[in-house]
């Protein structure tokens, strides 16, 4: 029976160890499967490994940690279609009219780039296959198959407008050949009018569907443009007219699907299928019917089926469609692999740790979809341009048509000719198709480098940084701390010393904490059985021993106690001058010694950290470390500016002061412990999100791997984009600005008109997609 869901509401975390807390207690719950705990939205995801009610086991297990927890009553369902034809902002408007119409419905959203319809409804009122239906009353097919988006036929074979688009054209060729031939006019205006009916099919269809949503759209301009031509008695034109159209429509939804390549190429990393023991015995099964503890086979050459844990075996796997890598890295048992990767050498056994729906690819290719929901200023500029720019260039050429014949007695003729110009120069996708189609393009590149992009809004915002804030641990720094001197005070041997430290320490999850533990650990240290834990945070931790309680942590934390540390003042300063970060133990009399502890400036950090200057960019760090040890690492590191002794909230108050200081701010961290500031800064950059759902979750701009470096080209690539978005629309707009005043006034006429239109909307499309490579 497959696994279930259920989702609570939280109350009274604060900290990324609050929700790792509640993790582990509600995983304990007999028949939980997982609980992952999302901080920025404050909700508990728990998957349960049979149909069952838990709902009091997980709040009384939720609430024995302090906090509160509950259910979410889901009266509403979520369903996502896949919509076939849908290549044109006008067919998404028509679809979202016509959803809008339909009653049980709540929210929705129609994703022109990957063709997808998200849908909230109430299953009492309306079924799925009623708004399969609804969908399929506008022309285009709807579908709850991944598969209808994803066929492997080539592209010209799945838009049947080019079948219509070819008898158009064989039609107006023998209709010029009869011509020439001499042939009687009649005869020939048939054959331009046979032209007129097979190319003009689709783009009427979906003019005349637009008129029953109440939806003024290019095709229907097209429409009245080639109707107006023939009531002029102009066959020729209005053939030309409906073929140059219907070419351009196909090559537009082309480019989109070109588009669309760039995320199907993500989709299609993962394999179909995957070799499984189960029983005793080998068997081959679709991906998506695999489940967690499932052990798969993965032989050489072959691509990872799932996000996993290598219990046998060991090979070089290939990360960079999730990293970006280059350099394949070696993996044996009790390291983890990614659904896409590809095994290079020897062959390994997987345990299957998350379900298709949840692997680190799959939330890649989610991050990419759903890009299109956080709108730069472009895209919406684009959006509300063509929401006002078709009822406009309608109105604009009925006036033409009409007002001067009727106000100042000039020909009629001319007069609607003109006006059917107006239309026709109209009828493009230009702005509407250019900038969503560079905003997928651009997302999808950085994809496949290992840098997700949360949005659209999120390349723009990108390219107007002026300050990008580091957090020190795990992100300039490598993050594995070691313990490099033990310093024994007042009658402590250092052994002792390390012992007490690390007995206290493995209660708590700081990195630092971590590295005096496995310190104690190597040297055989045995821990002592502690007591009334207590975590400070910014400050240390305490706990008792033997009847005696002990501190451990910063000065700042015993001077708070009234525990003098003067008499170790100048051993302290003198480690903090390397670098180092020094651990204070002592009970609560006297301190009884010092553990420095030092971090490893990553070998990426001073290069990217110079190359982000040579963007015009100022770097500041920001550390909970003493004056000493950041002032050492600043200097390693090559930032400009540092902070210091920073509380996880002072580093909020630090970022906002830096945006007040400087203007858009970045904050770069691992999305952990740092995920406040990150939600403050105007872009938030999450470093190792690999494997990690909370850097996944609290980044807008996410890189896979540990990487600096990666840093610098997601900037320019936001630069590039932001760029050749500008460049689109202005060239849109230019053309506007030409085209129409020369319609008004006769220099341009149809076929013309509309050739010089669709020639610009196409090569703006083309420029978008230059951002593919």
């Amino acid at each position: 029976m497959p696994p279930e869901e259920r989702h609570y509401r939280l109350g009274g975390l604060d900290c990324a160890d609050c929700a790792d807390r509640v993790e582990k207690a509600v995983a304990k719950v007999a028949g939980v499967q997982s609980a992952e705990v999302s901080l920025a939205t404050l909700r508990l995801k728990v998957t349960f490994e049979q149909a069952a009610a838990f709902d009091d086991l997980i709040i009384t297990a939720v609430r024995k940690l302090g906090y509160t927890a509950e259910p979410e009553e889901e009266a509403e369902k979520r369903v996502l279609l896949h919509v076939e034809g849908m290549d044109c902002s006008d067919e998404s408007e028509i679809i979202f009219r016509k959803l809008k119409s339909v009653s049980g419905i709540g929210e929705f959203k129609v994703n022109l780039m990957t063709a997808q319809v998200e849908v909230s409804y109430d299953p009492s009122r309306v079924s799925v296959q009623d708004l399969i239906k609804s969908i399929a009353e506008t022309g285009m097919k709807a579908s709850l198959e991944r598969g209808a988006v994803r066929e492997a036929k080539p592209w010209w074979m799945r838009n049947r407008q080019i079948i219509f688009l070819i008898v158009c054209g064989a039609f107006v060729a023998l209709a010029f050949i009869l011509k020439l031939a001499g042939v009687n006019k009649v005869v020939v205006d048939v054959f331009f009018g046979l032209a007129v009916l097979a190319g003009g099919y689709y783009p009427a269809k979906m003019g005349l569907l637009a008129l029953r949503t109440l939806t003024l759209n290019i095709r229907l301009l097209m429409v009245i443009g080639a109707m107006g031509a023939i009531a002029l008695g102009l066959w020729e034109e209005a053939a030309l007219l409906v073929l140059v159209y219907s070419l351009g429509d196909v090559l537009e939804a082309y480019a989109v699907d070109k588009a669309r390549g760039a995320i199907r190429a993500l989709m299609d990393l993962v394999p179909k299928e995957a070799l499984v023991r189960r029983n005793g015995d080998e068997v081959t099964l679709p991906t998506e019917e695999l489940e967690v503890g499932d052990v798969v086979i993965v032989k050489p050459g072959e691509k990872v089926p799932m996000d996993g844990v290598v219990v046998a075996g060991s090979s070089y796997v290939d990360q960079s469609a999730i990293t970006g890598e280059p350099v394949p890295v070696e993996r044996g048992v009790g390291d983890e692999v990614f659904a896409g990767t590809i095994n290079q050498r020897g062959s390994m056994e997987v345990r299957v740790t998350k379900r298709a729906s949840d692997t680190t690819l799959a939330k890649i290719i989610y991050s990419v979809e759903e890009a299109q929901a956080k709108k730069s200023t472009y895209q919406r500029f684009g959006e509300k341009f063509g929401k006002y720019y078709t009822p406009a260039m309608f109105l604009l050429g009925i006036g033409v048509a009409v007002i001067p014949p009727l106000l100042f007695g000039a020909e009629w003729k001319d007069f609607i000719y003109r006006g059917l110009v107006v239309f026709v120069v109209s009828c493009s996708c230009g702005i509407a198709l250019s900038v969503p189609v560079a905003v997928v393009a651009a997302i999808a590149n950085a994809a496949r480098k290992g840098i997700v992009f949360k949005g659209g809004a999120y390349l723009e915002v990108a390219r107007e940084l002026k300050v990008i804030a580091f957090d020190k641990t795990g992100t300039l720094t490598i993050g594995r701390p070691s313990v490099t001197d033990v310093v024994s005070l007042n009658g402590f041997s250092e052994s002792d010393a390390l012992r007490i430290a690390a007995s206290i320490e493995a209660r708590s999850e700081h990195p630092l904490a971590e590295a005096v533990v496995r310190m104690a650990r190597e040297d055989g240290a045995a821990l002592e059985e502690i007591t009334d834990f207590e975590a400070i945070p910014g400050f240390g931790v305490k706990a008792g021993i033997d009847n005696i309680n002990y501190l451990v942590g910063s000065r700042r934390l015993f001077e708070e106690r009234g525990v003098s540390v003067s008499e170790a003042s100048g051993e302290v300063e003198r480690l903090e001058g390397q670098g180092k970060t020094v651990v204070l133990l002592g009970d609560e009399k006297s301190l009884l010694g010092l553990i420095a502890i030092a971090d490893t400036v990553r070998t990426e950090a001073r290069e990217a950290v110079e190359a982000l200057k040579g963007l015009g960019l100022t770097i500041v760090m920001l550390t909970g470390d003493n004056e000493g040890t950041a002032r050492a690492i600043a200097a390693q590191a090559g930032v400009d500016e540092y902070l210091a002794q920073l509380l996880p909230e002072d580093k909020v108050e630090a970022v906002k002061k830096l945006g007040e200081k400087y203007g858009k701010v970045a904050m770069v961290g691992d999305g952990i412990n740092d995920a406040p500031a990150m939600a403050v800064a105007d872009v938030g950059i999450a470093m190792g999100a690999a494997g990690t759902d909370v850097a996944m979750e609290t980044g807008d701009i996410v890189l896979m791997s540990d990487d600096l470096s990666k840093i610098v080209p997601a900037l320019r690539l936001s630069r590039r984009s932001v760029n050749n978005i500008r460049q689109n629309i202005f060239a849109s707009l230019l053309l506007v600005v030409v085209l129409v005043p020369l319609a008004l006034f006769g220099v341009v006429g149809l076929l013309t008109g509309l050739l010089l239109n669709e020639v610009s909307a196409l090569v703006v499309i083309a420029n978008a997609l230059r951002l593919l490579r």
